[in-house]
């Protein structure tokens, strides 16, 4: 085993965690986006010999994000009118926020996956019926967004074409299956609810191969209902798509690294291995770019150090609560210490100055997902250094989110 290779700079407790995730692990990498998670750092990447952490992986298994290229340019998008015309058909048509479900008539609800054998696996886990249950749960659930920091985006290149891109996971399926490995892990049945602890299942073992072959399954799922809500969105803007881009960043793959085999968790982390591109979203007032893994060369020691990893986002600086209510400063551990300062409190008129500034259109999308909330994407591009390469700047013109007045319960 390792110590903890860091990229960028973080808070105490994002370090803390991230060393206790590698005392279990053979290697464990923290990129420069990273932040205080559940059980992992989000921004966190961990090797193991033949075991998945479920921990790692997280609730939202398979969150990832998509972007579209289409054959549309900026100056065809029109005047703002015509742009917040447009966020409102987007609105209208995409399902945002928690526990909806796609009203569409086209959703992709007869994709192969519905026919794996994987939803029979939770027959054994969860009783016999618990495979047709979810399956319906699923089917009425692919396509929608949810809420959080999930987003659609329409955004314009260094070119002035258009792209789309979207973030979002694998949603209640997704959770289920999560909380379902939790409790089975604490001894409980499952369904039950307990208090999230360690999973770290052996791929030699009957529990951990259907963790596998349903985090699988999940990662299906994610790429069916991400591939039809950008589609849908290219086609509201009356455009073709060009080229897609798509990845997940919760996950877990098996690969070859220091001459083994290991199964690398990446908890909000893109692989990037040379030439794989990647699209990584920045905050609501901030660029996202379209980027590559670098060729092997001098930067190829530093590849290798991050597990050919690079970062997923921006990466929060102020927590949910913080944006709402005030800044809190915290030890290493998460406790509070101290009074909360109100002068740090995120407002709906800062949001909006940003967003004016920038000229984006935004529905949706609370104080808890302000620019401020979030560090600065080139910067945290600039940590990662030559091991990616920048192949598109994209700048927001377009936001949708849920109305971010409910927490959701299907994202970490």
């Amino acid at each position: 085993m390792t110590g903890v290779r860091v990229f960028g700079t973080h808070e105490a407790n994002t370090i803390r965690q991230a060393n206790e995730v590698a005392a279990h692990a053979e290697h464990m990498v923290l990129m420069p986006d990273g932040h205080f998670g559940y059980g992992m750092p989000v921004g966190g990447v961990a090797a193991y010999r033949n075991q998945v952490s479920g921990e790692g992986v997280g609730f939202d298994i398979a969150c990832g994000n998509a972007a579209i290229l289409t054959d549309l340019t900026v100056d065809m998008l029109g005047d703002n009118a015509t742009k917040g015309a447009i966020a409102d058909e987007i609105q209208a048509t995409v399902s945002f926020g928690v526990g909806r479900s796609n009203k569409a008539d086209d959703a992709p609800t007869d994709d192969p996956l519905f026919d794996s054998p994987a939803w029979d696996i939770l027959d054994g886990l969860a009783g016999v019926g618990a495979g047709a249950s979810l399956k319906q749960k699923a089917r009425t659930q692919l396509g929608t967004v949810g809420s959080g920091n999930h987003y659609v985006d329409v955004l314009s290149d260094e070119q002035g074409r258009l792209w789309v891109g979207v973030h979002f996971g694998s949603r209640g399926l997704g959770h289920t299956i999560a909380s379902g490995f939790y409790a089975l892990n604490a001894g409980e049945a499952w369904g039950s609810k307990v208090k999230e602890n360690g999973v770290l299942l052996g791929l030699d073992t009957e529990r951990g191969q259907a963790y596998w072959e349903l985090m699988t399954l999940c990662g299906q799922y994610a790429y069916a209902g991400r591939e039809w809500v950008t589609r849908k969105v290219v086609g509201i803007l009356g455009g073709k798509e060009l080229d897609l881009v798509h990845n997940h960043h919760n996950f877990a793959w098996k690969e070859q690294h220091f001459g083994e085999e290991l199964v690398v968790v990446r908890k909000g982390a893109t692989p990037a291995f040379p030439g794989q591109r990647g699209f990584v979203g920045g905050s609501m007032g901030d660029i996202s770019v379209i980027l590559e893994g670098a060729a092997w060369s001098d930067s190829q020691p530093q590849q290798e150090a991050m597990l050919y990893s690079t970062v997923h986002g921006a990466g929060r600086v102020m927590g949910r609560q913080e944006a709402i209510k005030g800044r809190v400063t915290r030890d290493e551990t998460g406790k509070p210490i101290g009074e909360r300062d109100e002068s740090s409190k995120i407002t709906h008129q800062m949001q909006r100055e940003w967003l004016n500034r920038e000229g984006v259109i935004l529905r949706g999308g609370g104080v808890d997902e302000s620019p401020h909330v979030y560090r600065r994407l080139p910067d945290v591009l600039s940590a990662v250094g030559p091991t990616v390469n920048i192949l598109h700047e994209l700048h927001p013109l377009i936001v949708v989110m849920a109305d971010g007045r409910t927490r959701d319960p299907y994202a970490d």
